[in-house]
């Protein structure tokens, strides 16, 4: 396949994200987004009609910032890079769950009889584990991306909107794609590994439109004004177990003490484990980047460009740091 066919191919992909159940923008998500900011704009405002309710979920200074402008370019930029580049390299899952299975063979010294031989039992286990190891592992490596230096600057990139939409999900470097990419290869390759050596069955997923129905139902309920203006908060009992998106916009607010806080993806029991877990009442008003004389990536080509400069400063620092006298 030539450049041509792969960039034709890449674009045709990119124009059918609204109907992908697998893209954060496919229209129910946006479509239960604004079901639930419907509450928000009516405790907010006075006057109500539909063309207020229109303003308050598209304003102009936030979805024609400089800031959103890039986000829109940045994701069909990485379309076509992960289209040229990157997926012919992404780690495979089938090797991941066969060396799971044989690794816990040889720990527990042989297969064992199936936990459970009911459809239902075993669809529903290998549901909540594919959810909960995916949920784990996206804490992870969020968690090492704001932790280690080098990978930070790599991150930076996505906490680098001064505005948040819900495109501002695909503004990130293609490194952190990847990085996102082979985690979801190992998350799953573990789950199907470990569902098989449990039931040694097939293993089904439950799903709505073809995701997982935890995944549909986090996407459906609000994942998309996790990066607005709208603050949906779920209480404070709530988000002790599950992250709004209050407190996903919390994490980027320009203050350098949030900037580690509410890591987490759907489930808020990491960031408690962690203590990195910040409730929306504990935080009163915000800003949205990674400083306010921050202005690094205000210009397209250094968004690509620095995050790879300064990461392999950062890292090359640390090495001599490390390294035996």
């Amino acid at each position: 396949m030539n450049v041509i066919e792969t960039f034709s191919i890449s674009l045709q992909e990119l124009g059918n994200y609204l109907f992908d159940p697998s893209q954060r923008i496919y229209l129910w998500y946006l479509l239960g987004a604004v079901l639930l900011a419907i509450p928000v704009f009516w405790l907010q405002y006075k006057v109500r009609s539909a063309a207020a309710f229109a303003r308050f979920l598209f304003p102009k200074k936030i979805w024609l910032a400089p800031s959103a402008k890039q986000d829109y370019v940045i994701l069909i930029i990485n379309k076509l890079i992960r289209g040229l580049l990157l997926a012919p390299v992404i780690i495979a899952i089938p090797p991941i769950a066969i060396a799971v299975t044989e690794v816990l063979e040889f720990i527990f010294n042989g297969t064992i009889a199936p936990i459970s031989e009911s459809g239902t039992v075993v669809a529903l286990s290998f549901t909540i584990l594919l959810f909960v190891l995916d949920d784990l592992s996206r804490f992870l490596l969020h968690w090492a991306l704001h932790k280690v230096p080098f990978l930070w600057e790599i991150h930076k990139v996505h906490h680098s909107a001064k505005v948040l939409t819900p495109f501002t999900i695909y503004r990130s470097h293609p490194i952190e794609n990847y990085l996102f990419a082979s985690r979801l290869a190992l998350s799953q390759g573990l789950a199907i590994g470990i569902g098989f050596y449990l039931f040694s069955t097939q293993l089904t997923v439950i799903d709505v439109a073809g995701a997982n129905i935890f995944v549909f139902a986090f996407n459906f309920l609000g994942s998309n004004l996790r990066h607005s203006h709208i603050k949906l908060s779920w209480g404070p009992t709530v988000e002790r177990w599950l992250i709004s998106p209050v407190q996903h916009q919390i994490h980027h607010s320009d203050n350098p003490r949030h900037f580690d806080r509410n890591l987490g993806s759907a489930l808020a029991i990491w960031d408690r484990m962690a203590g990195t877990l910040v409730l929306a009442n504990q935080v009163g008003r915000i800003r949205f980047g990674v400083g306010r004389n921050f202005k690094d990536h205000d210009q397209l080509h250094n968004i690509y460009w620095l995050p790879i400069k300064r990461s392999m400063q950062k890292l090359m620092a640390s090495l001599r740091i490390t390294k035996p006298m």
